[in-house]
């Protein structure tokens, strides 16, 4: 018999504490909506979120918190950033305001020699080092644990010495127990720290890489959850998910032609963008097509790179007010007509 998740020691595997049978679900009631809203991974790009997000609150909610909005919050790499920070209790307006203020910060520009010279240093090493994001963090998120968020939320990273999925969790169920004492910024530099731009996190025996790695756009972790942690029907489950830009990845001829590791050496965006495709498709199969409201800005001529801030600032803040014009109305009527009710953490063991 298998002992209690939360007696394992620090650096166990996840794997080794999961329980052995189907989890019992909580009570919901049959009339009430279960909202979720889910944020992808997209380094600067998260611009795009947070600002969505920032515009609905001041145009629908008279700048009230959209958290009070959802019952369940998840967000991958710069999206569980936002995703923590909501929880934290913070107005997506600050987060909003946190990225074009402080991004230049993580992800500094950078004169065209140097950034060659960066460039090839990468090829052997981390772009960036990690201090300026931790200290933007600690500056947003302070000393708050995960088990303080005012909302549920599910944060996934990847666990790298045993070569597991993580996902860290608030005491939304009874089962979990383990992840309330995490720091918050512990959780945004795990689930943030995307290869060949941040070194991996070391944590309590872990190592801890950025969860885009397997759940870029993490609607189904989400939808999962609640279908296992309460007793819902699915066609109560609203979803609003968030991406940074599912940019098209077109073969070219030099990977047809040759097929070698250079012409295939940016595969993984390949692998983000269909992960992304196949979650949401998933979600919509499961909850029914009108049940998932995707926002994605449009496809720019030239995609938009992770860490690129000048170009997030200056084109996707006016792309995040476009679509807020266009759809916020409909937005707001299915998810912001009445606040969720108030989240309130299992009790320690």
């Amino acid at each position: 018999m298998p002992k209690p998740a939360h007696l394992f020691g620090p650096g166990d595997p996840r794997s080794k504490g999961a329980i052995p049978q189907r989890r019992i679900p909580q009570d919901w009631p049959k009339g009430r909506r279960f909202r979720i809203l889910s944020l992808d991974g997209g380094g600067i790009k998260g611009l795009f979120s947070a600002t969505v997000l920032s515009e609905l609150e001041q145009r629908f909610l008279g700048g009230q918190p959209i958290t009070k909005h959802f019952d369940l919050v998840t967000g991958t790499s710069t999206g569980g950033i936002i995703a923590l920070g909501l929880g934290a209790g913070l107005r997506a307006s600050e987060l909003a305001e946190m990225y074009s203020h402080r991004g230049a910060e993580i992800f500094p520009e950078r004169g065209s020699v140097r950034k060659t010279l960066q460039a090839l240093r990468n090829l052997v090493h981390y772009y960036y080092e990690r201090n300026a994001l931790e200290n933007v963090l600690l500056d947003v998120l302070g000393a708050k644990l995960l088990g303080d968020s005012i909302v549920r939320l599910c944060i996934p990273a990847f666990e790298g010495r045993d070569s597991e999925v993580f996902v860290f969790k608030t005491p939304h169920h009874a089962d979990y127990r383990v992840d309330r004492l995490e720091p918050m910024v512990k959780v945004a530099l795990a689930t943030s720290a995307a290869p060949t731009f941040f070194r991996p996190l070391e944590h309590e025996g872990y190592t801890l890489v950025d969860g885009g790695v397997w759940a870029n756009n993490p609607i189904m972790l989400a939808v999962v959850e609640a279908l296992i942690c309460f007793n819902l029907e699915r066609d109560q489950i609203d979803v609003l998910s968030i991406g940074c830009g599912d940019d098209p990845y077109i073969v070219s001829e030099a990977q047809l032609n040759s097929g070698g590791k250079l012409a295939w050496n940016d595969v993984i965006f390949a692998a983000m963008r269909l992960q992304s495709l196949s979650a949401t498709n998933q979600a919509r199969l499961l909850l029914s097509p009108a049940a998932v409201r995707r926002i994605d800005p449009p496809f720019p001529a030239e995609p938009i790179a992770l860490n690129d801030f000048r170009r997030s600032l200056t084109e996707l803040i006016p792309a995040a007010r476009a679509i807020v014009d266009e759809h916020g109305d409909q937005l707001a009527r299915d998810f912001l007509s009445t606040p969720a009710p108030r989240y309130r953490p299992q009790p320690m063991a």
